[in-house]
């Protein structure tokens, strides 16, 4: 006898229904961003039905993060995606598809009465053998130089190829290596700042060591200072209001409406006062500053910049060793932000202030140019990807092979681990190897060549000891991955296996899916 223990607008799916619903909402994700994958995948143009936006781009993560899911494990699979991206910055698509060709599996398994708690003992031993073999395959180049630039070259080329920068990816890969290399190993992307300028073609894009700002001088001001002592502020420079909402003031006479003026006056003209204390050159604001206030700055020889956006200022701050001040009573307890040289400089049609010799050496700026919006945005996306593979690299230095030869390693170590198991286990440990080959089937597939046939090929040659063999998408053939120069970060293929195989443990541990409006305050009880 079944007793329903729920209230109104509560649904349940139980065991076979929850399951299947769990598999074909991530099974669903997955086959939604696999045409993505790879140096020949395909973009998705997204179009917001509300503002009418669009997007064009075939980043995993944020096709993933753009779409409003109402299946909790399609969300499940969305939140992985969200966290490879936050750790390794690239690999989501991989790790999505990974994910839903493990639940494939499993689907298949369960279909053969197996019990769920067993795929999953499986796929655990399985992970554990891919995870091993990955490690013996990894190299680290980093005792020598300039072996480990061209690693880094090399995972720059190949984490572009299969981006919007691909056609330039050798001027790309290399000026993204430039710019970690001068991080010093540190992983702060905030040190790299990033400026779209719509105009030009993508390889018009340059590198310039220093910080640039999309922000000009005051009028009538030097266009160029040397060692500048640099004073950020988050203050009003404006003509200081009565900040009350609704507040009046009332006067009888236009002298009291003058001597209001002269007081606001005199309250502004203090203000200054206290700033040219701090024996500064130049003072950045994040607010406004008004016409009598950058008047005061120019007869004091201090240069003015206002309404610095707030990750100008943040930046700027980070980069000329400053720090953002809002009251200026304590100069001796300000720190002042250092830099050799302030000039403005011309990028397409704008003008902009370029800070040279900044205290910290290691902050550059990248400027992108191209056709349109939506290029410049993807370009930025592609950049940012490679950048933080780059900087993960720069602390772990391990590097493995690309085109699917780390995945047809990875599964033949599995198949191997498969003969000591035992059981039904054994079965689940094969299948976790057929869902890591579906990922060179997939580079294949989008490539527009016969999967079957060189899946078949790359198999037999990792097989027969050849394991540095990997998919050639552009000649369709197998080929040495190192000497093509495919390489890919250590780091980013183990977490795409160990992330995927989590996702797909806590998706088939599901056996029961409750769906309910959140619970409302009732006084009656």
């Amino acid at each position: 006898m079944s007793v329903n223990i729920f209230g109104d607008q509560v649904t349940e799916e139980r065991a076979e229904n929850a399951r299947l619903s769990s598999f074909v909402g991530a099974i669903a994700v997955g086959d939604l961003v696999k045409t993505t994958l790879g140096p020949k995948g395909m973009d998705k143009l997204l179009q917001s039905t509300s503002t009418g936006e669009s997007m064009v781009t075939n980043d995993g993560a944020t096709i993933l993060k753009s779409i409003p899911f109402d299946n909790p494990a399609a969300k499940v699979l969305v939140n992985i995606a969200k966290v490879q991206d936050d750790e390794v910055g690239d690999g989501t698509t991989s790790v999505t598809v990974l994910s839903a060709e493990l639940l494939r599996e499993a689907e298949k398994l369960v279909d053969k009465k197996i019990h769920p708690q067993t795929i999953i003992e499986g796929y655990r031993i399985a992970s554990k053998a891919a995870l091993k073999q990955l490690d013996s395959l990894a190299v680290d180049n980093s005792d020598d130089s300039e072996k480990f630039r061209q690693d880094l070259t090399n995972i720059a080329k190949t984490t572009l190829s299969s981006k919007i920068l691909s056609q330039d990816k050798e001027y790309f890969a290399k000026l993204a290596v430039d710019a970690i290399l001068r991080l010093k190993g540190s992983t702060n992307l905030d040190h790299i700042q990033i400026i779209k300028k719509v105009g030009g073609k993508l390889s018009d894009s340059f590198l310039d060591e220093g910080f640039i700002l999309d922000k000009r001088f005051g009028v009538s001001q030097p266009k160029k200072i040397t060692n500048a002592k640099i004073l950020i502020a988050n203050t009003s420079m404006d003509t200081d209001k009565v900040k009350i909402f609704g507040a009046k003031i009332k006067v009888d006479a236009t002298s009291k409406l003058a001597q209001l003026e002269k007081a606001e006056k005199a309250k502004m003209k203090a203000k200054v006062e206290k700033i040219k204390k701090f024996g500064i050159n130049v003072f950045v604001n994040r607010q406004l500053i008004y016409d009598w206030p950058e008047q005061l700055f120019s007869d004091a020889n201090i240069n003015s910049i206002e309404h610095a956006d707030f990750d100008g200022v943040e930046r700027l701050a980070l980069v000329t060793g400053g720090e953002v001040v809002s009251t200026f009573d304590n100069p001796e307890k300000v720190k002042l932000g250092h830099c050799d040289l302030i000039e403005e400089v011309i990028i397409g049609e704008d003008v902009m202030t370029k800070f040279s010799g900044v205290a910290a050496g290691q902050a550059c700026t990248i400027v992108l140019r191209g056709a349109t919006d939506q290029l410049l945005d993807e370009a930025e996306r592609s950049l940012h990807d490679a950048l933080s593979v780059l900087s993960q690299t720069t602390k772990e230095t391990r590097t493995v092979l690309g085109g699917g030869c780390s995945e047809m390693n990875m599964s033949k170590a599995v198949e191997q681990a498969a003969q000591n198991e035992s059981g039904k286990k054994s079965l689940a440990v094969e299948a976790f190897a057929r869902a890591l080959r579906q990922l060179p089937t997939i580079l294949c597939d989008n490539a527009g060549f016969d999967s079957s046939e060189l899946v078949s090929k790359l198999r037999s040659s990792i097989y027969n000891g050849l394991t540095g063999s990997g998919l050639d998408l552009n000649s369709g053939d197998i080929q040495d991955m190192r000497e093509l120069g495919i390489v890919e970060s250590y780091k980013l293929k183990k977490a795409v296996v160990s992330s995927a195989s989590e996702a797909a443990e806590v998706l088939l541990r599901v056996d029961n899916i409750i769906r309910a409006k959140p619970r409302t305050a009732d006084r009656g009880h």
